[in-house]
């Protein structure tokens, strides 16, 4: 069985990032039809982990995220859309791996580091944000999922559900499924950076184009975007270096051999900002359209997008359940049976 889990955090719409690093390839393996199954999860646990004191506010992300599911085309008769909470089964598998991990092996945990520092939690790190690669865990277990597709800042996330799976099944027998890690092909699209050339695309940064913006807004950001600071008349020399311009035409556009002229013109001069830019709309006004029509059918039937979201979760829940059974049985625990 060939059986995938993803997911994200529904703390607010998805954008480009989220696109080439992850949604675009899930489509695309979706169709493939080279799978068995397609979890995807909109994770509002982990999500309330630093956002606990504003679940409103994650409640009405989990439209977004399905609404931006559902419009890059995720098909919820060939992917499982389920929502995080809704499933006990995935936080009792949670409390039994929290029993073979340590401390200090969370807080060596780079992803965690990081956001940590971004978030400014210092000495005051809620418990479940620290926890929760634990808590990844489990989600992604409790799917017998061995593939799952991710940005190359997860790795260390995966990593440690392989450390866990390998010691419960040390502990209990082969009762659970090791993970193996995709990442997309494109090595722009693990870290795409954000529109002010910032390291990522980040909604805590401010320096998104989401899936979501109308045109007249991605136009707008395009212009803003950072470039090189040195190109100041046409007939400079440009560098492509750090440009973000030419990172985004090399994630996302398909003419690779056109890219590759414009960027030969720009570095030898003759070849101005504004010209690579309206390029570069004309490359993501194509992608957006389609993505903006669907969702705009689905904004105007939002029952129909809770109805996918209850029946796959109900779906997921039955996976889930199966998988704890199983490991309920291998530990000795399940007194009644």
């Amino acid at each position: 069985m060939k059986i995938i889990l993803t997911g994200d955090r529904p703390t607010g719409k998805l954008h480009l990032g989220h696109f080439v690093g992850s949604l675009r390839e899930r489509v695309r393996l979706q169709n493939s039809g080279e799978f068995d199954k397609i979890f995807i999860m909109a994770a509002d646990a982990q999500a309330l982990t630093d956002h606990a004191g504003t679940p409103a506010a994650v409640r009405e992300n989990i439209l977004n995220v399905a609404l931006d599911y559902l419009s890059v085309g995720i098909d919820p008769k060939k992917s499982t859309i389920f929502i995080q909470s809704q499933i006990p089964e995935l936080f009792e598998l949670t409390a039994y791996y929290l029993n073979v991990v340590t401390v200090s092996r969370l807080e060596r945990n780079p992803t965690v580091k990081n956001e940590i520092a971004q978030k400014n939690f210092e000495s005051s790190i809620p418990a479940g944000f620290l926890c929760y690669p634990v808590s990844q865990a489990a989600d992604i277990t409790a799917f017998d999922a061995n593939i799952v597709p991710v940005g190359e800042d997860q790795t260390p996330m995966l990593e440690q559900t392989r450390e866990i799976v390998r010691k419960i099944n040390e502990l209990y027998g082969e009762v659970l499924v090791e993970p193996e890690i995709l990442l997309p092909k494109n090595k722009i699209c693990c870290r795409l950076p954000g529109v002010d050339g910032k390291a990522k695309m980040s909604k805590t940064l401010g320096n998104c184009i989401y899936l979501s913006d109308d045109s007249k807004t991605v136009a707008e950001k395009v212009r803003e975007m950072y470039t090189d600071p040195l190109h100041i008349k046409v007939s400079d020399p440009g560098h492509i270096e750090g440009n973000v311009v030419f990172t985004y035409l090399d994630a996302f556009c398909e003419d690779k051999k056109t890219v590759e002229e414009m960027k030969e013109h720009y570095q030898r001069g003759g070849l101005g900002d504004v010209k690579v830019k309206k390029f570069l709309l004309e490359v993501l006004e194509e992608i957006l359209n389609p993505i903006r029509e669907r969702r705009a059918e689905y904004e105007n039937n939002p029952e129909e997008v809770w109805k996918i979201l209850e029946e796959g979760t109900l779906t997921a829940r039955e996976k889930a359940s199966e998988v704890l059974a199983r490991l309920k049985h291998a530990m000795k625990i399940d007194y009644f049976k």
